[in-house]
């Protein structure tokens, strides 16, 4: 059998297949028919898919297994033989083609998020999706395609599912709209954390044509250290006929998409709307490119990610400040809050750290009659649900680190792994499926190593034994210990000296600072010098209470001094108004931003902790409900809207206010109902169009037009219009709402319009989703919208005209 790797590693372009909607469509797939029932009842037609793309240059044929797993597949097919007889139907048309192709196991979204910023728990999907990867192995794949994602959180969970299941190479793929995936993902977050997680080619896919594809491409080239490929559609979607075409011919398709190898793409091929016709066309124009060398990236220290964050540990780049608060070693009230199940202290403990600019947040649970293994997890999804900021997952149970990694969205950090007997054979594997750099702590036996010598000898160890393991460099920082000067005189100087070691062989440090004063007075004085002679030393981060005035001016100054603030930008914006110990701003007012204040700040900054008890106090001091709905919650959440429009917000953050909006509504919705005059409110069905199984876009507005005072009667997924329009009689609707993410289901939206214009409703019909455009909502007498925002400014300005007409 052909060894993909070997391929990939030749240098020479490699071709992805097109579109298997789009051939399913022209060779009689019904409308709303699931592809993958179909492709079951005629494997003839499937094999002549791949057949026609091996015949027209292919070198990588797809599984027709985009939908594969069991939260996607139609009731009644067993997921492991599907897939297992896609995989062969694939494998047989290569062996008939007589050439070297290779097949990949296609894997594309679940259409829900994971916890917390949706209902689906992490390990659900990630055993759902080894049972589609278990599948596809049997079925004798070469490799596998994560395509088509938009959420970074399930992209890592298919990664680490089908590492459980095999060690063949993966390619990962993501889609981009304006710069972003659906949930405010970067191109570099992604390629970095898909690094991470030693993925074997990354890039993009759907969405965009070439043309619009070429600045992310450019992106990505610019940061990724593995091949990158780009699959882009044949442009846009267009409705002709009550059919959606893709209008983009195959030689300017292939012109515009072999520009990517010039680039140093070193896969292409093509999405939704391309036929063999395209990608023979695009195997010509690439033949005559000829493959160039892409961009050189050398990666330096560790990434570490989440959703919407990128944070580099490295000597090139500026310090970091781990904030060290969330820790329950002597502090009485966090320990008591810990065993009693209750999260109120460390969230507060998180606010704090991030509103004095803490980049990374330390996260552990230790205390007597504390499950780890339960509580770390508990504490993570509520941490993810609120901040940007990536976690230090610190515990010394690996049991705790296990259930913890699946509920991050990105690239956390691992605090720590030890020269102690199996700790790296332990832990190194659990970091390197799930992609988390991890502090390496040179420590091996009862003694802990003041030399320098003996602690570089320590780590060498060390990445010997993770390079045995097939543990990169990237995911190693280095904890060069900090031993108290009080009782060795000399471990300052050693430490400085490992630190210099480390920094000229390319590896990122941290340290944990305050055990550098232990026994001495004025600590912070102690901490804050050495702090200095570290950086100086080369050090890039430290382990610290971030509150330390003089540990940020430290910081602040030592990043000019090194060269990391470019122009000094970022210490004049901060110091401009200095008085010595302040850290460059009031501790208080800091801590006063931390948390919300009132209920506007609550929904604003999407505090479901605090917006009851606010909401609370303003009952107290005699507000009217109907105001603060109208006059304080109501503009709030407008307010987030216009973030979210403006790109300040994303999806995650969106979803948290709507939650914190939702929560105080619950509060104050059984004092609105007493009111005589309360309201009528508005009703709306919404539903997914008959045969689109997604839902997360309609969820989402759903959610948002409750929070702006309308009732939502939600129909579901996969719904017909018939039913649709029976809802709507029977609720007596004032609004219905249509969702669709594929292109084959949103010819479905004209069903529903025409059979409400055919039973004289009256009622206008809102439609949305990825595919659908404002041509062809207005080609269909149905009115668009954008996004969940969008929604909400729509459904008000139906019902202003109708309430005028």
């Amino acid at each position: 059998m052909a060894d993909f790797r070997s391929a990939l590693a030749s240098g020479r372009t490699l071709l992805l297949d097109g579109g298997m909607g789009t051939m399913l469509q022209a060779r009689g797939l019904p409308a709303g028919e699931h592809p993958e029932q179909f492709c079951l009842d005629r494997p003839d037609v499937l094999r002549g898919i791949h057949a026609d793309y091996l015949a027209a240059g292919a070198d990588i044929i797809l599984t027709c297994t985009f939908g594969g797993s069991r939260l996607k597949l139609p009731a009644g097919i067993d997921v492991t033989p599907f897939n297992r007889t896609m995989a062969r139907i694939a494998r047989a048309a290569v062996d008939a083609a007589g050439r070297e192709a290779f097949v990949a196991g296609d894997m594309g979204p679940c259409g829900q998020f994971v916890r917390p910023l949706g209902d689906l728990h992490p390990l659900e999907l990630y055993e759902a999706l080894r049972e589609q990867a278990r599948g596809l192995v049997e079925g004798g794949v070469d490799l596998f395609l994560i395509e088509t994602q938009f959420d970074l959180a399930e992209v890592r969970i298919a990664v680490a599912a089908i590492r459980a299941e095999s060690d063949l190479p993966i390619m990962v793929s993501m889609t981009f709209e304006q710069g972003t995936s659906l949930t405010g993902t970067t191109p570099e977050i992604f390629a970095e954390t898909m690094q991470n997680l030693g993925v074997d080619a990354l890039g993009l896919n759907c969405g965009l044509g070439p043309e619009q594809m070429a600045p992310l491409m450019e992106r990505f080239l610019a940061c990724s250290s593995v091949p990158v490929l780009a699959e882009p559609n044949a442009g846009l979607p267009e409705l002709v006929d009550g059919k959606t075409v893709f209008r983009l011919p195959p030689e300017p398709f292939a012109e515009k998409t072999a520009a990517f190898v010039g680039m140093g793409a070193r896969l292409v091929g093509g999405c939704c709307g391309t036929t063999p016709d395209h990608i023979a066309a695009l195997r010509r124009a690439v033949d005559a490119v000829g493959p160039c060398p892409a961009p050189a990236v050398t990666p330096s220290g560790i990434v570490l990610t989440t959703r919407t964050r990128l944070v580099r540990v490295s000597p090139a780049e500026p310090f970091k400040i781990i904030g060290e608060r969330i820790n329950p070693t002597g502090k009485k009230d966090l320990q008591a809050e810990l065993q009693a199940g209750e999260y109120g202290l460390a969230m507060r403990f998180a606010s704090e750290q991030v509103a004095l600019g803490a980049p990374i947040l330390d996260v552990n649970v230790g205390a007597p009659m504390v499950d780890e293994a339960l509580l770390l997890p508990e504490l993570v999804q509520r941490l993810t649900g609120k901040y940007a900021e990536p976690l230090s997952l610190d515990s010394s149970h690996a049991e705790a680190i296990a259930a913890a990694l699946p509920f991050c969205p990105g690239s956390p950090l691992v605090n720590s792994i030890s020269g102690e007997a199996d700790r790296m054979e332990h832990l190194g594997p659990l970091c390197r499926q799930w992609g988390a750099p991890f502090i390496l702590l040179p420590i091996q036996g009862r003694k802990l190593p003041v030399k320098a010598a003996d602690r570089i000898a320590i780590i060498e160890n060390m990445l010997d034994k993770a390079a045995m393991l097939g543990i990169p460099r990237r995911l190693v920082l280095v904890d060069v210990l900090a031993l108290a000067v009080a009782s060795k005189a000399e471990a300052a100087r050693e430490g400085l000296e490992t630190i210099r070691w480390c920094a000229a062989h390319g590896l990122a440090t941290t340290i944990g600072l305050s055990n550098i004063s232990f026994g001495l007075p004025a600590r912070e004085l102690v901490n804050t010098t050495f702090l200095s002679m570290a950086m100086g030393a080369g050090l890039s981060s430290c382990i610290a209470n971030p509150s330390s005035g003089r540990l940020r001016e430290a910081k602040a100054a030592g990043d000019v001094l090194m060269g990391h603030d470019r122009d000094a930008a970022a210490f004049v914006n901060g110091y401009a108004m200095w008085t010595p110990g302040n850290g460059g701003t009031a501790d208080a007012a800091a801590f006063a931003r931390a948390t919300a204040q009132t209920v506007e700040e609550a929904v604003i900054l999407g505090d479901r902790e605090s917006v009851v008890g606010l909401v609370e106090k303003e009952l107290e001091a005699g507000a009217d409900p109907f105001e603060l709905v109208r006059g304080r919650l109501i503009p709030a959440i407008t307010e987030v809207g216009s973030k979210y429009e403006r790109r300040e917000y994303f999806l995650p953050q969106l979803l948290r206010s709507a939650e914190t909006m939702q929560t105080a509504f619950a509060r104050l919705k059984p004092l609105l109902e007493r009111e005589a005059n309360a309201e009528a409110q508005k009703i709306i069905v919404v539903a997914t169009v008959e045969g689109d199984i997604h839902d997360i876009g309609k969820n989402i507005v759903s959610l948002m037009l409750g929070n702006h005072g309308f009732k939502v009667v939600d129909l579901g997924k996969d719904v017909k219009a018939e039913a649709i329009v029976e809802a709507a009689v029977a609720h007596k609707a004032d609004l219905i709402g249509l969702s669709a993410l594929m292109t084959t289901t949103m010819v479905r939206m004209r069903d529903t319009v025409d059979l409400v214009k055919q039973r004289g409703l009256g009622v206008d019909v809102m439609v949305g989703g990825a595919v659908v455009t404002p041509a062809f909502a207005e080609s269909i007498g149905a009115n668009y919208s954008s996004d969940a925002v969008d929604a909400v400014r729509l459904a008000k300005s139906l019902i202003a005209a109708r309430k005028n007409q």
